[in-house]
């Protein structure tokens, strides 16, 4: 009975250990794509809200394993490009990304002892997103089923993308301290791709003529839209290039993010006073 007794015990004291190393978050903020379609950072018409929650395990006082589930809709159009040839393509498309990540997060200084401290984070996450765009008529059309450029077309080598991809999310901030569990931090995070289709745009033109035929209408009205940017539709020519695969899109987020430690209830959180044998500094 006594050896059940101390095990309980012993079971008791490592979950609060646990708990006491775990930080519950809430994110917050605005999130931005770049690629074919904009290659301006964070532009006004087209950036969005971003909101996310995360949980973040503490390895040491200044090493965390944090997971993060987010969701944000991200967007660019041709017709806020400066150059003249983008604006009469005409294309656009929005997509929401709704994206699980792991990382690893290190703090410069301790926050048990300091404020305010500098902090980066890289790591793995997986997302999941699909393109669509408006017609004329205001109508929602996903891209991927149209093979905008010959995705999966007989006689095209150009291979559908999925629409799950790995990400590598990887950035930076300052947090701040508030009390002994609640923390502040200001964070900009980017998301390295390995597809360059978030924005249904990459390399060349496929034929028109197997476009309607393969794919109908729609694939032709959406895949190059100079008339309705006020241009004549002479639709290019199959190999045209339509965009750059030279270089991957991205996306990416900026924004608060605020934790809460949890700390039993019972036993106040000797894990506190252990760590520091001296006051807390208030810089």
């Amino acid at each position: 009975m006594l050896k059940k007794i101390v095990l309980i015990l012993l079971m008791t004291a490592q979950a609060n250990l646990m708990a006491q190393r775990l930080h519950l978050g809430l994110f917050g903020g605005v999130s931005a794509y770049n690629g074919d379609l904009t290659d301006k950072f964070f532009p006004k018409k087209v950036s969005n809200g971003v909101i996310g929650i995360t949980a973040s395990y503490e390895l040491r006082d200044q090493f965390f394993i944090r997971s993060g589930l987010s969701y944000t809709v991200v967007g660019g159009a041709d017709r806020y490009n400066k150059k003249p040839d983008l604006v009469l393509r005409n294309l656009s498309f929005e997509t929401s990304i709704v994206e699980l990540s792991f990382s690893g997060e290190y703090y410069l200084r301790n926050l048990y002892s300091y404020r305010i401290s500098p902090y980066a984070f890289a790591g793995l996450a997986v997302y999941r997103f699909n393109p669509y765009t408006y017609d004329g008529t205001g109508g929602k059309v996903f891209l991927k089923p149209l093979s905008t450029e010959g995705q999966g077309l007989t006689g095209y080598t150009v291979k559908p993308y999925s629409l799950t991809q790995l990400a590598i999310p990887f950035g930076g901030g300052i947090k701040y301290r508030i009390n002994d569990k609640l923390r502040l931090g200001l964070e900009l995070g980017l998301r390295k791709l390995f597809t360059d289709y978030l924005d249904d745009v990459s390399g060349n033109y496929a034929d028109e003529a197997d476009l309607l035929t393969q794919r109908g209408p729609a694939s032709v009205a959406l895949s190059y839209r100079s008339d309705e940017a006020g241009g004549s539709f002479l639709y290019p020519a199959k190999g045209a290039q339509r965009g750059s695969p030279k270089y991957k899109d991205i996306y990416y987020f900026t924004g608060l993010h605020l934790t809460y430690r949890i700390i039993p209830a019972v036993g106040g959180d000797p894990m506190r006073k252990n760590r520091n044998g001296c006051p807390v500094n208030v810089y």
